[in-house]
């Protein structure tokens, strides 16, 4: 009965096939990640909510990508470093445990579309319309965008899931690093035709609604800037955006390598090892490109910095 109890609500995830040899190094160079990810994003976030002078919309939007950050971060890299140090026989998940997981990766990745559709918005209305810029982006408005951005995933997500666990389970084996919707409904024998159209559908609506909102959003602001004659705002401006659609082409490739992955079985080492490296990889460039390129955010980091130096030098 115990036993039967057992393999019913526990499941083994197969995890990343790392050599003794290699997972040590694996394991401090994710740690590494995970601590820069963390003190990075939290302290931006202190900054910003500290700095009276700092509460703008686009650096209160810019808050929400920092959470985010951190939810991904958290959600898969303490898992998987506690996995690479045990026996690929004892990687063992509870299936409650693992439905969480699913649904916070799922809501993670759902929401850095959502917030920078939001943050893409906010910089339309400050370049297309500056004279109406304090009207529009209201506190008011700056909590709507972000309800919006949160409350649309989560119901999307929440079908999505909802969709997976009332399927019964044959396997009880994650082919992955962590728990996804897709290794999940795998573990199951019944039609997963409902499982598919949705899916297929909830990634349409959301690649299409990201892509072509932010498309259209940027194309616009590329010709208000290059029918103005203001050289340095352009310059701002164009600098602003780029920025953006570097982050949003990265976290599209990342999204596109994962899920292509995952029809091709022959290829599910690559898979895994490509999806900690997004896990990974997105929140950190995040942090770097938009918490150094953001002016007002540098200028308070140096001079935290500069009087932390002047208060060790008198000190000494």
């Amino acid at each position: 009965m115990d036993n039967q109890t057992f393999s019913e609500h526990v499941l083994l995830l197969e995890g990343l096939k790392v050599g003794p040899q290699s997972s040590f190094p694996a394991f401090i160079t994710l740690l590494i990640c995970y601590i820069f990810i963390v003190v990075s994003d939290v302290g931006l976030l202190v900054l910003i909510f500290r700095d009276r002078s700092l509460h703008q919309p686009m650096h209160l939007l810019f808050c929400n990508m920092s959470i985010n950050d951190v939810l991904g971060a958290t959600t898969v890299i303490p898992r998987v470093l506690r996995d690479i140090l045990k026996a690929s026989t004892d990687r063992y998940i509870n299936y409650i445990e693992c439905v969480i997981q699913a649904f916070c990766i799922h809501l993670y990745a759902s929401t850095s579309h959502t917030v920078l559709m939001v943050m893409a918005f906010d910089r339309y209305v400050a370049i297309c319309n500056p004279l109406h810029y304090a009207t529009i982006m209201t506190n008011r408005m700056v909590l709507k965008l972000t309800v919006f951005a949160w409350g649309v995933t989560l119901v999307m997500v929440g079908i999505l899931l909802g969709l997976t666990i009332r399927l019964s389970r044959c396997r009880r084996t994650i082919l992955h690093p962590f728990c996804d919707n897709a290794s999940l409904f795998k573990l199951s024998c019944q039609s997963l035709l409902i499982n598919h159209i949705y899916g297929l559908s909830y990634t349409v609506v959301l690649l299409a609604s990201s892509i072509g909102s932010i498309t259209l959003t940027y194309l616009k602001i590329t010709t208000v800037c290059l029918s103005s004659k203001n050289r340095v705002l352009n310059n701002r401006a164009l600098q602003t955006c780029t920025t953006q659609v570097a982050v949003y082409m990265i976290l599209l490739v990342s999204c596109f390598i994962v899920v292509i992955m995952h029809r091709f079985p022959q290829l599910s080492d690559h898979r895994k090892v490509a999806a900690v490296i997004a896990q990974v990889s997105l929140p950190a460039l995040n942090v770097i490109i938009y918490g150094l390129q953001i002016k007002a955010v540098r200028q308070k980091i140096s001079t935290m910095f500069s009087k932390n130096k002047m208060a060790l030098t008198n000190v000494k």
